[in-house]
């Protein structure tokens, strides 16, 4: 199952009230049809659907409870199951038709939280490689972030904050992909403007020191030698310890633009003087 620990709470929660104090009377096939069954019993045959792991079908009868019976207190709960059941039938489309419907019905319930986490997985569970068009994680990141900021104290604004630095770790591996494809091919000034994203916009993520280092070979290779210098300043101020660090130390002195003495307190002075604006 691809659900967190978070879900699976949810959805016990969401399932108890309905199996505490009834049994299952029918059968959605039955021949006398769903329209002769109360909310709970359609309920409960979709719950049994959904433990044998027909979530299609699952989805389709909770679907019924809110069509034959809108105004009953299972309605809503039909719902939200619906949009579940959908999700692990790797229905995304409908997961998340079924999600906005219940946000739409029911924006301060107290599942809520959950819908709009769902929603934000159905985008989350199709990521695709870097090498590929990125529009679906820029979804999944947009509908995390509703979680994060909608929904900070429920329980899935945590698992949403993973995902989202990991979501950001990706948008951040394809424009460094970009970049350095512009970078092999001698495009400099663009394969700069990939790094500088990179560098702006995700600038948390375990992509940022190897975009410096590009935007020092990227420099060097422009004959723009200070501009070199500052971008290798500001790596080896944040990230001294990396080996991106370490390229990016060696390409300098192998080109004798740093003093021969205190080669790395020159890195932390130019840090300071052109990035804190401190000339001692």
């Amino acid at each position: 199952m691809r659900y967190s620990a978070a879900l699976r709470i949810t959805l016990v929660s969401l399932t108890l009230p309905v199996l505490a104090g009834c049994s299952y009377l029918g059968d959605a096939s039955d021949d006398g049809g769903l329209e002769d069954q109360s909310a709970t019993e359609i309920f409960r045959a979709a719950e049994e659907q959904l433990a044998d792991g027909n979530g299609k079908a699952a989805a389709q009868t909770f679907n019924e409870v809110e069509r034959l019976y809108p105004f009953s207190q299972l309605a809503k709960r039909a719902v939200i199951m619906s949009a579940f059941a959908s999700y692990e039938s790797a229905d995304f489309v409908e997961a998340r038709n079924s999600a906005n419907r219940y946000l739409d019905l029911y924006p301060s319930d107290e599942d809520a939280p959950y819908a709009q986490y769902l929603i934000a997985l159905t985008y989350y569970d199709n990521i695709v490689d870097v090498g590929r068009d990125q529009a679906t994680t820029r979804n999944a990141l947009d509908q995390l972030q509703e979680v994060v900021q909608r929904y900070p104290d429920s329980p899935f604004a945590r698992d949403a904050q993973l995902k989202i630095d990991l979501t950001n770790d990706h948008l951040a591996a394809k424009e460094m992909d970009v970049g350095r494809y512009y970078l092999k091919r001698g495009h400099y000034a663009a394969a700069i403007n990939r790094f500088r994203i990179v560098i702006e916009r995700y600038q948390t993520t375990n992509q940022t020191p190897e975009a410096l280092h590009r935007i020092v070979e990227a420099n060097l290779a422009l004959g723009l030698e200070q501009e070199a210098i500052d971008a290798a300043a500001v790596l080896g101020h944040n990230f001294k310890g990396s080996d991106w660090y370490a390229n990016s130390y060696e390409l300098l002195t192998g080109r004798n633009l740093l003093p021969d003495e205190d080669q790395e307190g020159f890195f932390e002075r130019t840090y300071r003087r052109v990035f804190q604006f401190k000339w001692l």
